[in-house]
C-alpha cells in the first residue's frame, strides 16, 4: 500500500525549484501574472507531478503544454490570461479548491465539495451537474485551454477496484463536459485509483480529501502562439 509520504525524487526536486522561484527578491510580493516570467523557468514539472506521469500521451498538444517552460514576456501574458480563468472558477465555483501551478491551474473537488458521487458509484448526480455545469461555462469562455479531467480513491478496499472506479468516474466527468459543449479535442482522461494521496488515509477526513476529482486547465498551442507573438518572443 502506498503512502503520501511516499513521493517520486522529481516531486521533490519539482517543489525546491519552486519554492526557490518563488522565494526570490525578484518576486516576491509579485502577483500570479508577474511571477509568470519566473516561474515559466521551471516549467511543468510541477503540474506534472501532480497529475503524474506520461499524461497526455493521447493528446500531444496536452502533453507538451503541461512540460512546456515558458517564461519571459510570453509567460507574463499566460499567467494574466490564465489568472482571469481561475478567478472565474472561484467565483462561479466556490465550493473548487483552484490552484494556479506553472503555466496551469489545477481544480480540485474533494468529497463533498462540488462534484462528488455516491459509495461505489459514477454516475454524476444533480448536485455535480449543477457545478460542472458552471464550469462549463466558463471552459466555453476560455477556448484557448484544454483540460485533463484525473480520478482518484481513498485506500478502502480492493486496489484493483478503485483503479477501475477512478477511471469511471473520471470518465463520468470527461463524458458530461463532452456531452455540455466541450470539443472532445480539449479534453485527455487519466486515473490513479488510490496511488496518488494527499491526505492520510489512515483517517476518515484523510479519506475524504483523497476521493477526489481534479480538474488540469493549461494553455493550448494557440494561447502559446499567441502570447509569444504579443511578447515578440
Amino acid at each position: 500500500m502506498k503512502t503520501y509520504l511516499k513521493k517520486s525524487a522529481v516531486v521533490v526536486l519539482a517543489a525546491i525549484a519552486l519554492v526557490s522561484f518563488v522565494n526570490c527578491k525578484t518576486v516576491d510580493n509579485a502577483n500570479n501574472k508577474q511571477k509568470g516570467a519566473a516561474i515559466g523557468a521551471v516549467g511543468g514539472a510541477i503540474l506534472g507531478a501532480i497529475i503524474g506521469n506520461n499524461v497526455g500521451h493521447g493528446n500531444s498538444e496536452l502533453g507538451a503544454a503541461i512540460g512546456a517552460a515558458i517564461g519571459g514576456g510570453a509567460g507574463v501574458v499566460i499567467g494574466n490570461k490564465m489568472d482571469k480563468q481561475a478567478q472565474a472558477i472561484e467565483q462561479e465555483v466556490p465550493g473548487a479548491q483552484v490552484e494556479r501551478v506553472d503555466q496551469g491551474i489545477v481544480v480540485t473537488f474533494e468529497d463533498g465539495s462540488g462534484v462528488y458521487f455516491a459509495t461505489n458509484k459514477y454516475n454524476i448526480n444533480s448536485e455535480s451537474q449543477e457545478t460542472l455545469n458552471k464550469l462549463v461555462g466558463v471552459f466555453q469562455d476560455h477556448p484557448d485551454t484544454n483540460l485533463l479531467v484525473v480520478g482518484h480513491t481513498d485506500s478502502q478496499g480492493d486496489a484493483n477496484y478503485n483503479m477501475t472506479l477512478s477511471k469511471n468516474r473520471a470518465n463520468a466527468v470527461t463524458g458530461f463536459l463532452r456531452q455540455n459543449g466541450i470539443s472532445s479535442s480539449r479534453l485527455t482522461t487519466h486515473w490513479f485509483g488510490e496511488e496518488q494521496p494527499i491526505a492520510d488515509n489512515g483517517t476518515a477526513e484523510g479519506r475524504a480529501k483523497n476521493r477526489r476529482v481534479n480538474i488540469v486547465i493549461v494553455p493550448n498551442d494557440e494561447m502559446i502562439k499567441e502570447a509569444k507573438q504579443e511578447a515578440g518572443n
